[in-house]
């Protein structure tokens, strides 16, 4: 994955070819950070799905010659690399894996590598990109972002997973005094992170990206703006693998709104 987005990032043009042992190799024809396919959506859809398949191998191995150029006939057709990577980490977020990734996270400062930072979708992406400019704990980068809160993790595994922010584990929270009168330094606070009383209401306020003193009119607000984003009729380009995503993570935001209403 972190190949086919540094491919599709720097806007390059060759053969991309992924193998696995017990599969027949994939050869894909890259121009200008894009896969090539024949005319049709269908064929775009193909390819996509051609790509989902091989980067889900366990032994992939990848191979780009950059100095073959190649366009098939007919191939008018074109899957941003770099945007196809993305769309296809975030959808593998789910509720279990979002609490994963804040307990791996809880503690570490996170910097943007600029050079490898995405281009920004909407405003929200810039708020997010801007939030980890300089180095930041996620608890303190989600104020600033002011998105949901699922959708800014979902954002944060797309650029862990293709090496786009660095880790620092060495802000994590200290334990114990640092040093002799020195005060025990504790990391800044933040609503998603804090608990509730009852486990299903927390789990459902993250779900929907609002923190524990969110009123009524701000969980509401919070659940129209997913119910827009997932809805599977809103979105009538996804190929099937997505819309079986989109109706699933818009199920547990429904059934996470029913829960705090």
């Amino acid at each position: 994955m972190r190949l086919l987005y540094r491919l599709g990032r720097h806007a390059s043009s060759g053969v991309l070819t992924l193998a696995a042992p017990a599969a027949r190799a994939e050869v894909y024809v890259l121009r200008r950070g894009a896969a090539v396919c024949a005319d049709g959506e269908l064929a775009k859809r193909a390819l996509a799905a051609r790509l989902a398949r091989s980067v889900a191998e366990p032994s992939i191995s990848a191979a780009f010659d950059g100095g073959t150029t190649a366009y098939p006939p007919g191939a008018v057709h074109q899957l941003a690399l770099a945007g196809w990577v993305r769309s296809h980490l975030e959808a593998q977020l789910d509720g279990p894996l979002a609490e994963v990734l804040v307990s791996e996270l809880a503690g570490s400062r996170l910097a943007l590598r600029a050079e490898l930072a995405p281009e920004p979708l909407d405003e929200a992406d810039r708020r997010m990109l801007a939030a980890m400019a300089q180095p930041r704990q996620l608890a303190e980068i989600w104020p600033l972002a002011r998105t949901p809160r699922f959708r800014l993790l979902a954002f944060v595994h797309f650029l862990r997973a293709v090496g786009a922010i660095a880790v620092d584990p060495g802000a994590a929270r200290t334990t114990g005094p640092t040093s002799a009168g020195a005060a025990r330094q504790e990391p800044a606070s933040a609503p998603a992170l804090r608990p509730v009383m009852d486990p299903r209401m927390r789990a459902a306020r993250q779900l929907l990206g609002v923190d524990d003193a969110a009123d009524a009119e701000t969980v509401k607000r919070a659940y129209r703006r997913l119910a827009r984003a997932l809805h599977p009729d809103l979105q009538p380009d996804a190929d099937d693998q997505r819309r079986r995503m989109l109706e699933r993570r818009f199920a547990e935001v429904a059934a996470a709104f029913e829960a705090l209403a």
